[in-house]
């Protein structure tokens, strides 16, 4: 970029513009240098919280899991093994098919919630 120096009588009209032209061409590309900057920052704040909500889901869903084995075991001592495992498998399914319905309805056009 250009160093701003001080308007002689010599210097011409196309020389001044020239430096103008240098010194807009210059501010622009610091001004990209510093939105390029600016968004990796952010995108890289955003992937390591994203790797984060990851691990906590994967947890989350390991937790789950064993939570719904726990059930079908302490039910298994109730009503067998069998019958256990159809229980808590059609009680998922149900209830995830009332969670998808319901987030259907919140997709549909008008009705934001």
């Amino acid at each position: 970029m250009a160093t701003t120096q001080p308007v002689t009588e010599d210097e011409s009209i196309p020389t001044l513009l020239s430096q103008l032209v240098d010194d807009a061409r210059g501010l622009a590309s610091a001004e990209i240098a510093l939105v390029k900057a600016r968004v990796g920052e952010r995108a890289s704040a955003y992937r390591n919280a994203a790797i984060f909500f990851v691990a906590a889901a994967v947890l989350a869903l390991a937790g789950l899991i064993a939570l719904l084995v726990g059930l079908i075991l302490s039910l298994a001592t109730m009503i067998g093994p069998g019958l256990a495992t159809a229980a808590v498998v059609i009680a998922v399914f149900a209830i995830a098919g009332v969670l998808a319905i319901i987030g259907k309805g919140r997709l549909a056009p008008g009705t934001a919630r």
